[in-house]
């Protein structure tokens, strides 16, 4: 479950990784750690997503959310980016893996199995589709639960 200050960070977050040429993929606040750390992956888009994108992005982001004072104790404040093993969600992601291997997986079991190993063809509204050693797969969409690089491969 998404904590309720994610959809205010990220808010917050998206102009400012923009300012710096970057882009906010994700937040996560972990409360159970002491103190809680509030995580925010970021991507640069232009190139590989670096130490340096982390540090300005820390600093700018920093700085903004202690003047809008919403998060109301203290906590750690993470950036990160989220590497190459991570779960496709948007559309350029989609045309940036093609050919790369994916592993989908389904809601519910489709056509015997939720679990889609294959390269990735490309994905539209209607489906995910996956070559499996020359034979395109089509996935429905509305079944697709996840969708995430196949690092073993």
């Amino acid at each position: 479950m998404t904590h309720p200050l994610i959809p205010q960070v990220i808010d917050l977050a998206t102009p400012v990784a923009e300012a710096l040429g970057l882009e906010v993929v994700g937040a996560v606040f972990h409360t159970n750690q002491r103190p809680p750390v509030l995580r925010v992956d970021i991507r640069n888009s232009e190139t590989d997503t670096g130490l340096d994108d982390c540090e300005r992005m820390s600093r700018a982001l920093e700085a903004a959310l202690d003047a809008a004072d919403f998060v109301p104790d203290a906590y750690v404040l993470e950036i990160s980016s989220p590497g190459i093993s991570r779960q496709l969600t948007t559309d350029r992601e989609f045309i940036s893996f093609k050919g790369f291997p994916v592993i989908v997986t389904t809601s519910e079991p489709y056509e015997g199995q939720q679990e889609w190993t294959g390269q990735l063809i490309r994905r539209d509204e209607e489906g995910v589709y996956l070559n499996q050693k020359g034979r395109a797969i089509a996935i429905p969409r509305q079944m697709v639960s996840r969708v995430h690089l196949d690092e073993k491969r």
